[in-house]
């Protein structure tokens, strides 16, 4: 969404100042407080069973704490590891809270201590310099209300169940384990975890020990969700996690391994004795492997003649779908649901919960959303909003939503036959500006922070070597957790990002850390280098995308990049990309250099009576002999012509024009097939 909005910071200390971000704090209030002022936050939950005795100050490794915790509340050790997996993917995050209050491998929640180490001067959310720009990503989008003038309808799909604030006093009380200790120590916080499974499978009259099997029920319970689907996809992932099993080092250095254990079966008719409500999935395009409802974005007529939020059409019979967009919301789950539901904002087609993964489908596939700032990636594409904020990966980019939405991708992909690959899978940040006038105002979302390399993974697509190590092709590829660019702008402006894993390789003029980064004229036309800031996407690469190999020297490799020359630092012992396979393109003999744009729309001849040409404006770039690119599809010239509230005014125009989509830069685009050749 507004991809450009620095939230906030990742795991800052002291935390309040993370909190005190743009936007964060405010963001918090509004989701905790009408929860402290219901009363949910304080009282409430099962009556204490028999406890092991509290443990002296943990001891020892993360490793000894799950099976020290596993033994003591007779709890499976595999359904504790698998539990944290999802909660956390075993992370402490040093002791900083989600948003939704959640602390430690286990995610205990406190909302309300959350909300008080947020308290301070709200701030608004930080914008892009450019402005919120016109999403729908036309020459022309009919007139609308301000979106933040319009009503918006009250009484919308609560955020983050009650269940799932308050888990970390009932731990405290369960365990004897002081509540400070559960929020700030790892190894009590899994002992709290663990006194919560036992505890939900004592409440459901099931024996503790056993196999992980009989902990289904428990683990369903435990997610806190307050409908069945939600309940049954979060227990699913668990046992998922539990038969594949997961290894992992954590951010603060522990190595966690779950061995695989394929006989931990998945029981979901114990889910029908949990007083869950069942969601509204009528209506929804969603694999059943998910939780998912049904909460339409409006299609209806505006005063002065326009009309929102999305258009009407007949995909895949009258466009082909290519692409899925990923987006993250930069705002909290009820905000991004109120804006959707709002006829005078923009659309897209599904949003997910970053608490549990929850989906819910706004717009149908038919139809084309107004989500990605360019018509034409609109008219061909899904786009999927990821609750969160780009500078808060840990608080926000859970791994329930990591799943969740691979599922969904994986889903949407084979019924469109979109690839698995970086060409069709766009970030938000991947997808290019329609014309030299909207390049500055696109947005950066997912960001530097997501994590491509995971959900590639889950998408059952890992990135791996598809070449040797001279190969002319690489992808992208660097491990994530260790991989730690510095970045500046995620709390203050100018201020260093504290050090977090990145899927992000920075480029430079020369084969040396100490050289300027590689310039986007697009970005600066004054030509102006680029820089840092979490959100200048100038000169950076990221995971699963493929480049053309210019140069190596040493721990150095150069690629072709926005017609220059760019290096990163790809040693050996520690490297950045891996040799690919790939279809390069080149200029054709002739010409010093070759177009690009950012849309492929038909030849002028190719437009009917009636519908307005759309120009072929080239970008301030070019492709220049000599270099070459990596291409992704071959696609038509195409405009979807929809200026109407009626249907029955769109057209489809198609022309003899053919594209090579390429990865440009850090965003795609499209050169004319006329123009280029494909080499080897």
């Amino acid at each position: 969404m507004a991809g450009s909005a620095p939230g906030r910071g990742h795991r800052p200390a002291p935390v309040a100042r993370r909190l005190r971000g743009a936007g964060v704090q405010a963001a918090s209030v509004a989701l905790l407080l009408p929860l402290l002022s219901a009363g949910l936050m304080g009282q409430g939950g099962a009556a204490a069973a028999p406890r092991p005795s509290a443990p002296a100050a943990a001891p020892g490794s993360l490793m000894e704490a799950f099976t020290s915790a596993a033994a003591a509340y007779r709890v499976p050790r595999e359904v504790l590891l698998g539990v944290a997996y999802l909660q956390s993917r075993w992370d402490g995050h040093g002791g900083a809270p989600s948003v939704s209050g959640g602390y430690g491998p286990m995610h205990l929640t406190d909302a309300r201590t959350a909300l008080r180490e947020a308290a301070g001067p709200a701030g608004a959310p930080h914008r892009h310099p450019g402005g919120e720009e016109d999403r729908r990503g036309d020459d022309r989008r009919p007139p609308v209300v301000s979106a933040t003038g319009a009503a918006l309808p009250p009484g919308l799909a609560a955020g983050t169940p009650p269940e799932r604030l308050r888990t970390l006093e009932r731990a405290a009380r369960l365990s004897g384990i002081d509540a400070g200790r559960l929020r700030s120590d790892p190894v009590a916080n899994v002992r709290g975890g663990a006194a919560l499974l036992a505890d939900a499978q004592r409440r459901l009259d099931r024996p503790a020990g056993g196999s992980a099997a009989d902990w289904y029920g428990a683990v369903a319970l435990f997610s806190g969700a307050d409908d069945t689907a939600t309940a049954r996809a979060y227990a699913d992932d668990v046992f998922s996690v539990i038969r594949s099993g997961a290894a992992r080092t954590t951010d603060s250095g522990a190595r966690v391994v779950l061995a695989a254990d394929p006989s931990a079966v998945p029981a979901p008719g114990r889910l029908s004795g949990l007083g869950l409500r069942e969601a509204r999935a009528q209506g929804t395009e969603c694999p059943r492997t998910v939780s998912c409802e049904w909460l339409p974005a409006p299609y209806q007529e505006l005063p002065g003649g326009g009309y929102g939020n999305h258009d009407r059409s007949e995909r895949p019979r009258s466009q082909k779908i290519r692409y899925i967009v990923v987006h993250d919301t930069e705002a909290t789950w009820d905000t991004t649901l109120r804006l959707v539901q709002n006829p005078a904002y923009v659309s897209w087609q599904y949003s997910l919960r970053a608490s549990d993964g929850h989906i819910a489908q706004h717009v149908p596939l038919r139809d084309v959303a107004w989500h990605a700032g360019n018509w034409f990636v609109n008219a061909h594409s899904i786009g999927l909003e990821h609750e969160g904020f780009l500078t808060a990966p840990d608080t926000w980019y859970t791994e329930a939503m990591y799943r969740s939405s691979a599922r969904l991708v994986r889903y949407l992909a084979r019924k469109y036959d979109i690839p698995l690959d970086r060409q069709h899978i766009l970030g938000h940040d991947n997808v290019p500006g329609t014309t030299a006038a909207t390049i500055r105002g696109m947005h950066t979302d997912p960001g530097p922070y997501w994590d491509w390399d995971h959900y590639f993974t889950l998408l059952g697509k890992p990135f791996r070597a598809t070449a040797g190590p001279w190969a002319r092709v690489v992808t992208v590829r660097p491990e994530y957790a260790r991989h730690q660019p510095v970045f500046t702008g995620c709390a203050r402006p100018g201020e260093v990002c504290a050090p977090h894993g990145s899927g992000a390789v920075r480029l430079h003029t020369a084969p040396s850390p100490d050289a300027p980064l590689v310039r986007d004229i697009g970005l600066r036309p004054g030509g102006e280098d680029s820089t840092t800031q979490v959100n200048d996407t100038g000169a950076r690469a990221s995971t699963g995308q493929r480049f053309a190999v210019a140069e190596r020297q040493g721990a150095w490799t150069a690629i072709w990049y926005l017609g220059q020359k760019a290096w990163f630092h790809n040693p050996p012992e520690q490297p950045t990309a891996v040799g690919s396979r790939g279809v390069l393109i080149a200029p054709r003999p002739g010409p010093a250099e070759v177009p690009v744009y950012g849309r492929a729309y038909p030849e002028p001849a190719a437009y009917p009576e009636g519908v307005p040409v759309q120009p072929l404006a080239p970008y301030p770039y070019s492709l220049p002999a000599g270099q070459r690119y990596v291409a992704g599809d071959l696609v038509r010239g195409e405009y979807f012509y929809a200026k109407t509230f009626d249907p029955s005014g769109h057209r489809v125009v198609r022309g003899a024009e053919l594209y090579y989509e390429i990865q440009f830069g850090h965003r795609v685009a499209f050169v004319k097939a006329s123009d280029v050749r494909p080499v080897h």
